[in-house]
């Protein structure tokens, strides 16, 4: 199991502790921790999608803007 798997299971884990008798203070403060924690790697996996995608045309002709493909050649995706 990855982190992430990790992360989002303790997150509804304590989702569903709140729904049925309430958090304590420190439960509560880890659900916001891994809340922040989740939305960091769900923002750095998403970044890293549109930082490797590429746009081609009807004729297969490759229309990725330029400032795109500079990024991916920093990166050496291309």
């Amino acid at each position: 199991m990855t982190e992430a798997d990790q992360v989002r299971k303790r997150i509804n884990e304590l989702y569903k502790k709140k729904q049925e008798s309430g958090l304590t203070e420190a439960e509560e403060a880890e659900r916001k921790e891994l809340h922040k924690q989740f939305i960091a790697n769900f923002r750095a996996g998403f970044k890293q999608q549109l930082d490797s995608l590429v746009i081609v045309d009807d004729q297969g002709k490759d229309v990725t803007p330029e400032k795109a493909k500079q990024i991916q050649k920093k990166k050496l995706l291309r």
